[in-house]
């Protein structure tokens, strides 16, 4: 008689707990481990895929394997690259042969899940890149966002990928954390759009999406990666639960657990969190996977490796990650630290996402190379992203765009001018050169393919990081006798040199690093590092018309160089053809729309500088500062002129009690100036009246609509009855009587204001 489990007529949920029955305690607790790192699995020979010992010893001792993470990924790290790792034909060939050694070692036939990181496009030889979220959050798009990660979806897919580990979840509230470019912005409703399009785009084509990382991450104690999230509940179901209850929305597969502690409960170990908040008020169903070794961390708490394992179970953590605790669930079971019941519940979690994916049925990949047709010559779309995430914060005298027609000497001068992997943030592959395209790349290619009278010259002037100087001399006489200098500032994430990681894959911070940004790299001051300020300083001496352009991970305290600059450009890594881009902008080929989706301050004393502070304190009140960021969330300027009439608002009472109830605001937009571009309207509220202290502005809604000159658009803004609600004292959410201002905002200016009351 045929076993229900093989039986395919049958629903995946009937499937893993019919195959439960016959598994045994080792088998159980292999579904349960993700402790091998994948690229170390293999290594080639004469072009031979050869898989080590210690792979093998893992299939036998759980006659199976349950999810293997990283076989294709690339970078320093894993010490994968073009001569070392899976390329081509060889990447399908090491996934099928491994897949056959595991089945073929496997007592009840149980495939193996592969696991994989995507925080901005596969991170894989060939892997189809994008810019980092905090640049994507910059475009205000998620209809192009979504676009972009359906590509990196059928990439994926292409590739046997089952389980896509995307940054969704961190909320950037102090710019001091290194892993600040994996945010899309400062703003719950914002970054909770992006997510939410991203899960769809991606689990549409048939990959798993594990969001990460649940819950906090970015509230860190200083800025320090891993570090407490020092707030209350409040604050987290405000600030830092909306991104993953839009994940449940879409009806998310994974999530990441954070490294970090709530009020003292680490996030492994959180119950409240990872079941009660997770499962039963947001009603998600997928698996719960550990962060890397962050299961050993609660040892820190238990002071033992198998209650560790035990607690983490029982909170609700269903897979490991490189972690020894999660490989001791047997002993735990056998000294009463947990069921079996318990241990069951994770392991038909795994087998349901392994029936669900068809593994059992379809295994195998055709060997071909399919996956190679998803490149940027095939697929615009993470130029696309790069184009409207480039934010244009300064423009005095209309210095930019650069008239094409005039005969000029542009210099290139900064350590962001040609390094094509400080564009592309942390979690980067190694790439090829010829589809890297650099600022001074973009310029030159714009320059000679439309046949300009241009010379264009470049000189690094100083390193990103350290004290010395590459060649600022010949830089400030080369700015001297330039018609125009772009002065290209900021940072870098660059593993691509003499960088030491730690367990979980981390940068290890020491005076050989070049990199100021990044897993481990968090900073006490959001200066420009290294001499960059006296080059800039220097620059600014000689030459009278200077276009700065800010490439980084995090926003930095530039007031120098916003003020003593024509013009400035704030680019979060834009990517592989990030200096295209720009180029385009540059020469007015297109007009920015980037909007900052996190404030820039002033001083590193400002912090924290987030738009919505609350409004029980007078936000960056110091008596020896000026009361503002540099530039706020939000803020992005144009090169067109945009005319905004006939607003009207749909309606000045709402009714609390009438569910379906909704209000709108419409508004004509007109393009008045000389370039198409692209009105980013965006819609606040503050609760005059209400039981709790509300903050001083919401973002409730946003509409990026594309209107070119000379064209009228009417543009209609729904703002849900669900924008309204708040947490109440009894951290209840509801609606509450009272008044609530609505502001619409676009560029760095609000252009309507009104009231509405709930009744």
């Amino acid at each position: 008689m045929l076993e229900k489990y093989k039986d395919k007529n049958l629903s995946p949920k009937e499937r893993a707990k019919d195959l439960l029955k016959y598994m045994t305690v080792p088998e159980k607790v292999g579904q349960l481990n993700q402790r091998l790192y994948g690229f170390n699995i293999y290594e080639l020979k004469d072009n031979e895929i050869i898989f080590t010992k210690e792979f093998e010893e893992e299939v036998k001792k759980y006659s199976g394997l349950g999810v293997l993470y990283g076989l294709y990924r690339s970078d320093p790290w894993s010490s994968k690259n073009f001569e070392t790792g899976l390329v081509g034909v060889n990447a399908i060939k090491a996934y099928n042969k491994l897949q056959k050694y595991v089945l073929d070692n496997s007592r009840l036939k149980i495939p193996v899940l592969h696991s994989t990181e995507c925080p901005h496009g596969h991170q894989a030889l060939d892997g189809y890149l994008l810019p980092v979220n905090l640049s994507m959050g910059a475009t205000f798009n998620p209809e192009l966002v979504a676009k972009a990660y359906e590509i990196c979806g059928e990439q994926l897919k292409s590739m046997g990928v089952n389980l896509a580990l995307i940054s969704l979840l961190d909320i950037l509230r102090d710019p001091r954390w290194g892993r600040s470019e994996e945010c899309f912005g400062e703003d719950p409703y914002h970054s909770s759009k992006m997510a939410k399009a991203i899960v769809k785009a991606v689990q549409s084509k048939g990959v798993d999406v594990v969001a990460k990382h649940f819950a906090g991450q970015g509230e860190g104690t200083g800025g320090i990666n891993a570090s407490a999230a020092r707030i209350g509940e409040r604050e987290l179901r405000e600030i830092h639960l909306p991104a993953m209850e839009a994940c449940c929305e879409e009806n998310v597969k994974g999530v990441m657990a954070a490294y970090n502690e709530i009020d003292g409960v680490y996030c492994h170990a959180n119950k409240n969190l990872l079941t009660n908040i997770l499962r039963d008020e947001m009603g998600f169903e997928g698996i719960v996977m550990a962060d890397g070794v962050a299961i050993d961390q609660l040892n820190r708490m238990t002071g033992d490796y198998v209650l560790s394992g035990a607690k983490a179970l029982k909170a609700g953590v269903d897979v490991g990650l490189w972690d020894i605790s999660f490989g001791k669930l047997e002993e735990a079971l056998e000294k009463g630290f947990i069921s079996m019941e318990d241990l069951d519940k994770s392991v038909l979690r795994v087998l349901e996402r392994k029936f669900e994916q068809g593994l059992f049925e379809n295994p195998y990949l055709p060997e071909n190379e399919d996956f190679k047709k998803y490149n940027y010559e095939n697929y615009d779309h993470s130029l696309q992203l790069a184009k409207q995430s480039v934010v244009l914060l300064k423009n005095e005298d209309n210095i930019l765009p650069i008239n094409p027609n005039k005969k000029l000497k542009i210099a290139v001068i900064g350590p962001n001018g040609n390094d094509i992997y400080n564009q592309l943030g942390d979690y980067t592959p190694y790439i090829k050169e010829e589809d890297g395209v650099t600022i001074l790349k973009g310029i030159k290619n714009f320059v000679k393919n439309n046949n300009l009278n241009i010379e264009v010259n470049y000189l690094k002037g100083c390193n990103i990081l350290d004290n010395s100087f590459e060649n600022i001399e010949e830089s400030v006489e080369l700015a001297k006798n330039s018609d125009l200098v772009i002065l290209a500032l900021g940072g870098s994430s660059s593993r691509f040199g003499e960088v030491t990681f730690d367990s979980n894959g981390a940068a290890i911070a020491n005076s050989k690093v070049a990199m100021d940004c990044g897993e481990g790299m968090d900073c006490a001051n959001l200066e420009l590092p290294g001499k960059q300020n006296i080059l800039a300083q220097e620059i600014f001496k000689v030459c009278k018309n200077v276009v700065s352009i800010v490439i980084g991970g995090r926003p930095y305290a530039i007031s120098n160089i916003s003020e003593n600059s024509n013009a400035l450009l704030y680019s979060f890594y834009p990517g592989i053809k990030g200096g295209e881009a720009i180029a385009d902008i540059l020469f007015g080929k297109i007009s920015p729309s980037g909007r900052l989706p996190v404030s820039i301050p002033r001083h590193t004393g400002q912090i924290p500088v987030y738009y919505n502070y609350k409004s029980s304190y007078g936000a960056l009140n110091y008596y020896d500062l000026e009361k503002t960021p540099l530039y706020t969330f939000g803020d992005g300027l144009s090169y067109t002129k945009f005319e905004y009439s006939n607003i009207n608002l749909s309606k000045k009472e709402l009714d609390k009690n009438n569910l379906d109830e909704n209000i709108s605001i419409t508004v004509t937009v007109k393009n008045i100036g000389d370039f198409d571009s692209h009105t980013v309207l965006q819609l606040y509220t503050y609760h005059k009246q209400s039981s709790t202290i509300r903050r001083i502005r919401e973002l409730k809604a946003f509409e990026k609509v594309f209107i070119k000159k000379g064209e009228e658009k009417e543009i209609t803004i729904t703002i849900p009855k669900k924008s309204f609600y708040i947490w109440n004292e009894d951290m209840q959410f509801v609606i509450e009587n009272g008044e609530v201002e609505l502001y619409l905002k676009d560029t760095d200016k609000d252009i309507f204001k009104g009231n509405i009351t709930i009744k």
